[in-house]
């Protein structure tokens, strides 16, 4: 600083220099970004448009602050220019001058006045009133500006990144959906006839509701960027677009299924037939399991295994019917419920089967492992030991009873184990009263 002034530290040359040198460079940023957002494609669009909803009351306020935007750039240009003309009367600013210039550059010297009608929309700075003029120093000027530009830009981008987006796939997927309801009627897929014919009804009618309120309300589908400051950060929010794009897709595949049926029904329906008699063949080995479970194995809960499940069988022969009678559309979903159910029922035997016979395996395995610690004993030269000899014949006498009580002899291949063990000098086993306190047993 230089001299100082009656209001305080007065600017010397070199600095009103550096300051002017550097409010140019920041009116030229701030010119380019406002012809820009003139020119910008969507504030062009937005002028143009019958806005509704969020979107109407956004744009309001934004053309009121591009409005107070230019006033605001007006303005600065105006004090730009003149302190332009203090500095350039003299190559060596007098005193006067320079206090002139300090007070231009520095205080609140840039009075902005405004109708009301260009500032009762446009945001305020820090929630101050609206005035019809308003006092600022240049740097405040440019935050007001900057402010105020972020904001609107913001708007526009937001809008025109939805209508950029959104309305051409619509109209994409509404094309796909007029080829889908043709090819739809051709195999007699109508609405009231078939659930696939009222979906197509219902996405023709959400789709033009969704093109109308995206054309006249582009915000109501934008989701901006949670943390982001940035103008126009953000998303088009597709939700409703994905999830009909996915009901055609749906229905897409619903009606492929109906021509692909006239082609290999017969086939797909002996195959029913066949999964279907699977499942009652392995029903009946797991009742037949269940006997000899129940009659080799004590103190064990066996499961009660179902009879096989007639409803299928009845549906099996109504899609035979249907393909006799040629109503594919009819015999198309049934074909893939039935498919669905015959797997789940097959499975379902499968897994009956299984949980009868786990006492069997249960016991199969406790057999081995006795055996298998027993080769392994003689070959260290410990198959006559007393103790592991008496304990090998009574967990073999358990083993090979019937009914065999598995929670008993768990217990006593345990103790076998735990004697070779020691005598081979590994590590101890599971503490035997575990076992034997279990009240469930092996495989309950």
């Amino acid at each position: 600083m230089g001299v100082t002034g009656s209001t305080g530290p007065v600017m010397d040359r070199d600095e009103v220099d550096r300051a002017l040198a550097r409010l140019g460079a920041e009116h030229e940023a701030i010119e380019t970004s406002l012809l820009a957002l003139q020119d910008h494609a969507g504030r062009r669009l937005l002028e143009g448009a019958e806005l509704t909803g969020v979107t109407q009351e956004r744009w309001t306020s934004t053309e009121a602050s591009i409005t107070l935007l230019w006033t605001y750039f007006d303005a600065y240009t105006d004090a730009l220019r003149t302190a332009r003309d203090i500095r350039s009367r003299r190559r060596w600013s007098s005193r006067e001058d320079l206090v002139e210039l300090t007070e231009l550059l520095t205080g609140e010297s840039v009075t902005v006045a405004g109708s009301a009608t260009a500032t009762a929309n446009a945001p305020t700075l820090h929630g101050a009133a609206n005035r019809l003029s308003e006092r600022y120093s240049l740097t405040t000027l440019v935050d007001r500006m900057n402010e105020l530009y972020a904001t609107s830009l913001d708007m526009v981008v937001a809008a025109d990144a939805v209508w950029s987006a959104l309305p051409a796939r619509i109209d994409l997927l509404a094309a796909e959906l007029q080829r889908t309801r043709r090819l739809a009627h051709s195999v007699g897929v109508r609405p009231g006839e078939h659930p696939a014919g009222d979906d197509l009804e219902r996405i023709t009618r959400t789709l033009t509701k969704l093109r109308e309120q995206v054309i006249s309300d582009p915000l109501e589908f934008w989701l901006a960027a949670e943390g982001s400051s940035a103008p126009g950060g953000g998303r088009p929010d597709t939700t409703v677009y994905d999830r009909e794009a996915r009901a055609l897709e749906d229905v897409r595949r619903e009606i492929d299924a109906v021509l692909t049926v006239r082609q290999d029904a017969e086939k797909r329906i002996v195959r029913l037939r066949d999964i279907l008699s699977r499942a009652d063949r392995t029903l009946a080995e797991a009742r037949t399991a269940r006997g000899e479970v129940l009659a080799k194995i004590a103190a064990t809960e066996v499961p009660v295994v179902s009879g096989p499940p007639t409803v299928l069988q009845e549906q099996v022969t109504a899609a035979a019917d249907y393909r006799r009678q040629g109503q594919w559309h009819r015999l198309s979903p049934l074909l893939e419920s039935l498919e669905q159910k015959a797997e789940d029922e097959l499975l379902r035997a499968r897994e009956s089967l299984t949980a009868v016979t786990a006492p069997l395996a249960v016991r199969a395995e406790l057999r081995g492992r006795l055996d298998a610690y027993k080769a392994k004993v003689a070959r260290h030269g410990f198959a006559e030991d007393a103790l592991l000899v008496e304990r090998y014949e009574k967990a073999r006498r358990m083993l090979w009873s019937a009914p065999c009580d598995l929670r008993a002899a768990e217990g006593a291949v345990l103790r076998y184990q735990q004697a070779a063990l020691e005598l081979l000098g590994g590590p101890r086993v599971p503490d035997q009263g575990a076992v034997e306190d279990d009240r469930r047993g092996p495989g309950a």
